[in-house]
């Protein structure tokens, strides 16, 4: 990780925890509000400690939320949408077990205690309820957050190397392959690669985004891009590679790079390290 990784990495972690403790104190006074329009005695440290517990249980979900995401934007079409709302039971599940585990413990070490959370069919529905629209605020926030900070990338604040140019005509192969065959649920498919919106490394894997699905195949992501036509499709980042045909806007961000945004609604770095070779198929104006 570069050093403006870890700078972008901790801008986030310091903007959540701002907002988080910005959200404990504001729920403390809500709730503390409601038990006195209700009658109702309860102390300020016991709501706030209620609070934290549910808190601190949001906090340890949001690098899975991140990931979520990443690997299917909520613009990239139905499919996507469908998969995050799908997310919202295990979501909801993860944050009750957690502060039904989480409030006893705080309850009875610091202020001594007892406290009873009952997972009952009423109070899993309740919590769901409230779920649904914590997942829609923390998911806004999270878009707005990669936005305005960026997420890690390849780009460092020194200059980096140079990118060496496409290799001549002469040199490529002379027949590109037209399809992959890739595994899906246990069986070969084949995909064309007219198809592939773009393509994503994991590690020794690289995942092929089509159509809002993604599919993996074992190949390394410079292995692949030597496999692919260079007029159609380009590397724009050190874990990306993107089909020109896909591209629906190119937006300034920040250091010199640029954003991608595809026609199935992911967005991709622009790095400067690679955009020479990208502006030789796609000109852009500053």
């Amino acid at each position: 990780m570069t050093e403006q990784d870890r700078s972008i990495v901790w801008k986030h972690v310091a903007v959540w925890t701002v907002l988080l403790t910005v959200s404990v104190f504001a729920h403390t006074h809500v709730e503390l509000a409601n038990e006195a329009r209700r009658g109702e005695s309860v102390t300020y440290g016991r709501v706030f400690a209620i609070e934290v517990a549910s808190h601190l249980v949001v906090a340890a979900l949001l690098p899975v939320l991140y990931w979520m995401h990443r690997r299917w934007p909520v613009r990239g079409g139905v499919r996507n949408l469908a998969i995050h709302v799908a997310g919202l039971v295990p979501f909801s599940i993860i944050h009750t077990l957690g502060i039904a585990a989480l409030r006893p413990l705080w309850f009875s070490g610091i202020l001594g205690e007892d406290y009873s959370f009952p997972l009952t069919v009423d109070r899993l529905t309740f919590e769901f309820a409230k779920d649904v629209v914590n997942y829609g605020m923390l998911s806004g926030a999270t878009e707005l957050l990669r936005h305005l900070i960026g997420r890690p990338q390849a780009t460092a604040a020194e200059t980096p190397p140079p990118v060496p140019a496409p290799a001549p005509s002469s040199a490529l192969p002379t027949v590109l392959p037209e399809r992959f065959a890739v595994r899906k649920r246990g069986k070969e498919i084949m995909v064309e690669v007219a198809d592939i919106d773009w393509i994503e490394a994991a590690g020794n894997y690289a995942v092929l985004h089509v159509g809002g699905e993604t599919l993996e195949i074992r190949s390394s992501l410079t292995k692949l891009e030597g496999e692919l036509d260079p007029k159609r499709f380009v590397r724009v980042h050190k874990s990306y590679v993107v089909n020109v045909a896909r591209i629906a806007e190119v937006t300034p961000w920040i250091s010199g790079d640029w954003r991608i945004r595809l026609q199935d609604g992911a967005e991709v770095n622009l790095s400067r390290r690679y955009r020479q070779r990208f502006e030789a198929l796609v000109p852009v104006r500053s």
